[in-house]
């Protein structure tokens, strides 16, 4: 404690130059910034000067001696004109006429003082005296402190609300230093000795109160709010439980101290050992909390829900994926769920006749619901009036809407389901969440239903996307079947085709030998080709990939030739030996279709579709060359490529199509040169063997240099 006494000087002169300092600046910033036209600004102005000069005289002088005690006499005179100036501030100096008598009471009591600091000033010699000028003194103080702080209750409480916006700050720091005044000579009354502690802190009190009042004296600065988070309430709410149970523990140990004795020795033990043991139970406990949070939310805050952090929750919720792969649509029910805080709950949607099923759950496996939830009915009267129906309502027998003979008989018997929230989408139902009865119970209001609305229809819009998206994959993959198909019919024309030819040369060259031998094979290849036909059939949607291997690519063009003996001269004009990469059965099935396009492009049946391999540096090549009609530059541009657009009468579009993805797939490259008129050349190139263990060396020194 002697230490502690050493400090006070100190601390008292860091306090008391603070309250200067910080009454002074306020002085300043309100005669340069503040708004001139308010009726207290002078009265302000004043009450800081004031302020100045007691927080200066009490760092020069005793805070108890004559000088400081008139400077204390003037401030509080000064204080009280700026809360008269206050109210006229807020409109009301000529309509509540009945606050300026106690005014002028309360400025009387305290000028009051000046008559007592004489006689104080006179009678050093008498201690009766002096002890009773300070018993009055206190006492005078007490009745314009209390005074005070009445007069400010009624200026806010009678205040309209534009009115609070002006008077807000000055209040709080004018009702601060007068509640903090009024403690201190409480104290001082009560125990005949002003309170060390206090009297040091007294200027820092005025350097609170100089700073409320520059914020107020300034329209802009005075609409700043302080509006703490919820969670900083709850924890500042939490401190303040936990302190008041120390502190109840501290009294109640002293109580039983004075008993004295070995009794109350183990009193005090038993005492502490229950309080501890009680604070283990029933602090840790989740349901204290969410009581504790209730109330908070109840009685300290305007609206229930935080609705800034409900709303990033709920977004959270819908768009982060757990760890245990929870789906979309139970996050949708947790996420709705989380707002009321229901520990479950389901997703009905309905059927294709309007039924509700059943399509996820959510931490609410031991509920029994039936294959059809709820007939059409109930979904009609919710999506009609997007009602969010109270289950405990219902149960009652209130209803709003005939809605009572719908509910289903299972939902009436779970006592655990609590509300049903119809997920609307531009006035269509797509679903309906039932949340779980929550721990601490209540009954749902307002809030609840505006809130639970709005996170309904937000999450209807996610669910009609989802939906929509699956019907878009469901489309994509009928499209992919479809083009598939036509692919397949492509294949199907051609080989009609060659046999339409081979039936039409065999009427003209029947008991020719040659002809028939070439009859036989070019039969025997369409028979392949079927099959080769039938096997991709079997293979698709397998997901296998491409064999891409070391092949000769004359051999493979020689192939193709003899596939069209019989059926069309093909012919070869330059051939070089040239080993490429490529998938033998996609690369013949791509030539396949390029000659056949040569085929059908050419206007005389002996015109000779030409074949040419060749090698250029890393890559093989094969044309396709007939001296057909020809393509415009403009369709090979824009049509030659695209899937069903063909220059040809009763043509899919497909054969160049495939041809190209064909060769592309095996890392090649499908180029066409075209003239109308002259014919065409499409061009296969493909990478040699080579290329590829060039490229597969340069990979393995990047990977060594990397590491």
């Amino acid at each position: 404690m002697a230490g502690f006494e050493s400090l006070e000087p100190m601390l008292a002169w860091v306090c008391y130059l603070a309250g200067a300092i910080a009454s002074a600046g306020a002085l300043v910033w309100i005669a340069q910034f503040g708004d001139r036209n308010r009726p207290d600004r002078k009265s302000v102005l004043v009450a800081l000067a004031t302020c100045v000069v007691w927080c200066s005289l009490s760092l020069a002088s005793d805070p108890g001696s004559l000088a400081v005690g008139i400077a204390e006499t003037a401030r509080n005179v000064a204080l009280l004109v700026v809360i008269f100036h206050l109210f006229a501030a807020d409109g009301r100096d000529e309509s509540l006429k009945p606050t300026r008598p106690v005014i002028v009471i309360l400025v009387l009591v305290q000028l009051l003082q000046l008559v007592l600091i004489g006689v104080d000033a006179q009678a050093t010699s008498f201690p009766q005296v002096l002890q009773l000028t300070d018993e009055i003194s206190g006492f005078f103080s007490m009745m314009v402190a209390i005074g005070a702080l009445v007069l400010l209750h009624n200026l806010y409480a009678g205040a309209a609300s534009t009115s609070r916006r002006i008077i807000m700050w000055s209040g709080i720091g004018l009702g601060g230093f007068f509640a903090y005044d009024l403690n201190l000579h409480t104290l001082a009354y009560l125990g005949q000795v002003n309170p060390p502690v206090l009297v040091s802190l007294y200027g820092l009190a005025a350097a609170v109160m100089a700073v409320m009042m520059a914020f107020g004296a300034n329209s802009s600065s005075a609409g700043l709010e302080f509006k703490p988070s919820r969670a900083v309430t709850f924890q500042t709410l939490s401190l303040l439980v936990i302190g008041s149970y120390l502190i109840v523990m501290v009294i109640v140990t002293r109580s039983l101290a004075l008993l004295g004795g070995d009794v109350a020795r183990a009193s005090q033990i038993a005492f502490v050992v229950f309080a501890i043991a009680a604070a283990a139970i029933w602090l840790p406990s989740h349901r204290i909390r969410r009581s504790v949070r209730v109330m908070a939310a109840k009685h300290l805050f305007q609206h229930r829900y935080d609705y800034r952090e409900e709303w990033l929750r709920f977004t959270r919720t819908i768009g982060h994926v757990s760890n245990n792969r929870s789906s979309f649509q139970e996050r949708a029910v947790k996420a709705l769920a989380d707002i009321t805080e229901s520990p479950a709950g389901l997703l009905l949607m309905p059927n294709e006749e309007a039924q509700l099923e059943l399509n996820a759950r959510w931490n609410w496996p031991t509920l029994d619901v039936p294959a059809i939830a709820s007939d059409y009915k109930l979904p009609g009267l919710l999506e009609q009036h997007n009602h969010i129906l109270a289950l405990d309502e219902a149960r009652s027998g209130i209803e709003y809407f005939g809605e009572l003979d719908h509910v289903p008989a299972w939902l009436l018997e779970a006592e655990d389901a609590w509300a049903l929230v119809p997920l609307i989408h531009f006035d269509r139902l797509v679903g309906v969440i039932v949340l779980a009865r929550p721990p601490i119970e209540r009954r749902l209001d307002w809030e609840d239903f505006d809130l639970l609305r709005v996170g309904g229809q937000q999450l209807a819009s996610y669910l009609a996307e989802q939906a929509g998206q699956q019907a878009l994959m469901d489309a994509s993959r009928f499209d992919e079947f479809n083009r598939r198909m036509a692919f397949v019919m492509h294949d199907i024309k051609n080989i009609a085709s060659q046999l339409s030819l081979l039936s039409r040369n065999a009427e003209k060259h029947a008991d020719n030998p040659d002809f028939r031998a070439d009859m036989l094979v070019t039969l025997r290849n369409s028979s392949d080709k079927l099959n080769i036909l039938l096997d991709r059939l079997g293979r698709y949607g397998s997901g296998q990939a491409q064999e891409v291997r070391e092949l000769d690519l004359n051999d493979l063009a020689v192939r193709v030739r003899d596939r069209f003996k019989g059926v069309h001269p093909v012919s070869f004009a330059r051939t070089e030996p040239v080993r490429v990469l490529a998938d033998e059965e996609a690369l013949e099935q791509a030539l396949l279709h390029l000659v056949q396009n040569a085929v059908d492009a050419s206007d005389d049946d002996d015109a000779e579709v030409i074949l040419n391999t060749s090698r250029d540096g890393f890559s093989g090549s094969i044309e396709v060359v007939d001296v057909g009609a020809g393509m415009t530059p403009e369709f090979v541009r824009t049509g030659l490529f695209k899937p069903f657009v063909s220059s040809k009468q009763g043509g899919f579009g497909i054969g160049a199509f495939e041809a190209r993805e064909m060769v592309k797939a095996m890392g090649g490259r499908l180029t066409v040169e075209s003239r109308e008129g002259l014919g065409t050349r499409f061009s296969v190139s493909l990478p040699v063997p080579e290329a590829a263990r060039l490229r597969d060396a340069s990979t393995s020194a990047a990977q060594i240099i990397d590491h």
